[in-house]
């Protein structure tokens, strides 16, 4: 999954055709205990023709799925199957490279492709497509067999291969390297809902054993976090070039007047407030059922709470530099005011002498 950041906002039209593709809006059924009346975003998406690559055990066929979000975010997610007898083979799908070149930069190259097509649809656009957001997800179709046939708890073959596992999503070619506390950090994280389905979630990667019909909504959650926390970087480091901007201007005499920078100040405010409100949606979830659990893990992997709390501290101390020029230029208004009332009474009192003579 490649998330990137592609402008402030995509207009409110719905867009017809992606890349010679007709767009659907995105749906799932959540086949797991959730509420009744169950809120869960929709973005617009457009499933593009199957690609033939040379891969790491041979030719495969890549499916790629677009996904548009009105926060001006754009995620695609390339889709490889394999049949490996070993969990270190997948070790080579992390950062996985065709005959022809690596997936990252097709996928960048696709990104920067799309951003150009819906110029017309984006709201203050980035020039180029900066650097992108990465997770990789292990799917194992679900249920698991023995050798004797037999259906095997995901949980059971969890602790009976955690040390395998933690050197897949850590991508560590030699399992025998790990320690047994990484083993258990990295495998800590994991949800099951019923006994052939599990979800292991670390910071770089996830293992995830779900029949391949119910692993749509899985994957759109885990999807949106990755989303949120490519956004939530952009902003960041636009809220620090404004802060750098602000201290600059307020330090030292500026070309720009006070005036204009207590507008861009205000600007930015209003923007970062309405982005909270609209990343925030994207990700409403009530309750304490299965889906929430999963975000709630994954959140934690990527400390979204904490990227939220850093934003939110730039902004009370964008708000005080917006206070404080807004207190300043009060001052300069208030004792233009005394010195007008000032001269005025002077001006009196010398027509009232003159007057007088």
């Amino acid at each position: 999954m490649y998330a990137f950041d592609a402008a402030y906002e995509m207009t409110r039209q719905p867009v017809r055709e992606l890349l010679g593709q007709p767009v659907a809006q995105f749906s799932v059924d959540a086949s797991k205990r959730s509420p009744r009346h169950l809120f869960f975003y929709r973005p617009q998406m457009v499933r593009l023709p199957l690609m033939e690559r040379i891969g790491p055990h041979g030719s495969i066929s890549v499916q790629r799925t677009v996904k548009l979000l009105p926060v001006g975010a754009i995620s695609i997610t390339v889709s490889v199957p394999f049949v490996v007898d070993t969990i270190e083979e997948l070790v080579a799908y992390h950062d996985l490279e065709f005959n022809n070149g690596s997936l990252q930069m097709e996928v960048r190259s696709l990104a920067e492709e799309v951003r150009r097509e819906l110029a017309l649809f984006w709201v203050r656009p980035v020039p180029h497509i900066m650097e992108e957001e990465a997770y990789t997800v292990f799917c194992i179709d679900a249920p698991l067999i023995t050798e004797n046939g037999a259906a095997l708890s995901a949980e059971d073959w969890l602790q009976d291969h955690r040390r395998e596992v933690a050197a897949l999503l850590t991508q560590e070619s030699d399992i025998h390297q790990l320690s047994r506390q990484e083993a258990n950090e990295s495998t800590g994280l994991y949800l099951s809902y019923y006994e052939n389905d599990l979800a292991v979630i670390d910071w770089d990667a996830a293992l995830v054993v779900e029949e391949p019909a119910n692993l749509d909504e899985t994957l759109h959650v885990l999807e949106l976090a990755n989303l949120q926390l490519a956004e939530l970087e952009s902003y960041d480091r636009l809220l620090d070039d404004s802060l750098e901007r602000s201290y600059r201007d307020l330090s030292k005499p500026s070309r720009r007047g006070r005036a204009e920078i207590m507008r861009e100040l205000r600007e930015i405010r209003i923007d970062l407030a309405r982005f909270s409100d609209e990343l925030s949606n994207i990700t409403k979830f009530f309750g304490d059922w299965h889906l929430a659990r999963i975000y709630e893990k994954i959140s934690a992997r990527f400390h979204l709470s904490d990227w939220h709390r850093t934003i939110d501290e730039k902004l009370k101390t964008l708000d005080n530099l917006y206070q404080l020029l807004n207190q300043d230029l009060n001052n300069r208004w208030m004792m233009i005011l005394e010195l007008t009332i000032v001269l005025l009474f002077i001006i009196d009192v010398v027509i009232l002498l003159l007057g007088l003579k």
